[in-house]
């Protein structure tokens, strides 16, 4: 498949601090990719290295199979939409997604054209004579999206577009962010630190850290095969569990209970007794009748209860690991209620408790 950006041993820097440094990455035509990570781990700034906002300390970056390290960004056939509108509020909604075409001189039908086929693609035909203070904030961000649009370019670069909104208002853009890239097939790279806007709009995701990928890879292989630890306890909701052991060969030892660990698929079998991590996600731990079917059960006293309406969260212990699993909303749970949990090992993710990487 053809590449449509491809970095080449990125590095940037600010003196001694490295922000990022030899970064690889290929990402395909049409591809919708997601950098993901906390605050500070460089995915803004990979972003704004691949838009000609900063400079590269080492390195290539080429966008449709030709070099643009040092191109201006309008050079590069790109469209970025940013966290904020950055709309120009003396304009109509019509003059802000023409603007940038008219300060290029394009021909004003070509101009009309464009600015018509973006206002249909975003349903924003009705606010063209609007100014962006009769704007609510979705409409705001449909305009500065359609002001990437009329650019008419390849790949689209967002950075973190949706923070400013509030939730509903987020839910709702990222299904039109999907149905967009799904319509136009662009390449699209997009910038958050929200776990749910990436595992539901990327092709891939990759998950950054201090400035370096942990894993790339789809949203399936990256929920049920983390790499590492970081990786494992950054996507989900509630956070996977850790249960801290011993794997003693097929087994995983954890405060006197004996977890079997049958099914499980390791990616290097330990030779010797190692100190191990568990990993198991919430959602995937049964309660009552349904965790006597499974290959580990334990039973344990409920500590806290969340309903969350469509479900219940709750909090116990194995040992004395703290444990939270997802339990259907009509399942009566309350503090101080003994209950049998279970779970399949098979489906959780074991890593070395020195190294951090998945076993």
């Amino acid at each position: 498949m053809k590449n449509s950006v491809s970095i080449r041993h990125l590095s940037v820097g600010y003196g001694v601090v490295k922000v990022l440094e030899k970064m690889d990455l290929d990402i395909n035509q049409g591809e919708f990719i997601v950098l993901l990570g906390p605050s500070g781990c460089g995915k803004s700034t990979l972003l704004n290295c691949i838009a000609g906002l900063l400079d590269v300390s080492d390195g290539q970056i080429f966008i449709g199979g030709r070099n643009v390290t040092w191109e201006e960004p309008k050079d590069r056939g790109i469209g970025m939409v940013f966290q904020s509108y950055a709309l120009y509020p003396q304009m109509t909604v019509e003059r802000n997604l023409s603007f940038g075409l008219r300060v290029a001189r394009m021909k004003k039908d070509e101009i009309e054209r464009r600015v018509k086929r973006a206002a249909e693609i975003l349903q924003i035909e009705p606010l063209l004579g609007r100014k962006p203070v009769e704007l609510s904030g979705g409409q705001r961000q449909r305009v500065a999206i359609g002001r990437a649009l009329v650019r008419d370019v390849d790949v689209f670069l967002f950075d973190e577009p949706l923070s400013n909104l509030d939730a509903k208002l987020r839910s709702d853009l990222r299904v039109e962010i999907k149905r967009l890239h799904q319509r136009l097939k662009n390449t699209m790279i997009y910038v958050t630190h929200d776990q749910i806007e990436a595992m539901t709009l990327a092709d891939r995701i990759a998950i950054m850290k201090n400035g370096v990928i942990q894993q790339l890879d789809d949203p399936h292989t990256i929920y049920n095969k983390p790499v590492n630890l970081f990786v494992a306890g950054f996507i989900g909701s509630p956070s996977m569990n850790f249960l801290r052991g011993q794997i003693i060969g097929a087994n995983f030892a954890v405060d006197g209970a004996s977890i079997p660990l049958n099914g499980y698929k390791f990616d290097r079998t330990p030779d010797s007794v190692i100190d191990g991590v568990l990993g198991v996600r919430p959602e995937h731990i049964a309660v009552g009748e349904d965790a006597k079917k499974m290959p580990f059960t334990n039973e344990s006293e409920i500590e806290i209860v969340e309903p969350m309406g469509a479900d219940t969260i709750a909090w116990t212990k194995i040992g004395g690991q703290s444990l939270t699993f997802r339990a259907a909303s009509e399942v009566h749970l309350e503090p101080g209620q003994k209950v049998t949990i279970g779970f399949d090992p098979a489906r959780g993710s074991i890593f070395n408790a020195d190294s951090g990487e998945r076993v």
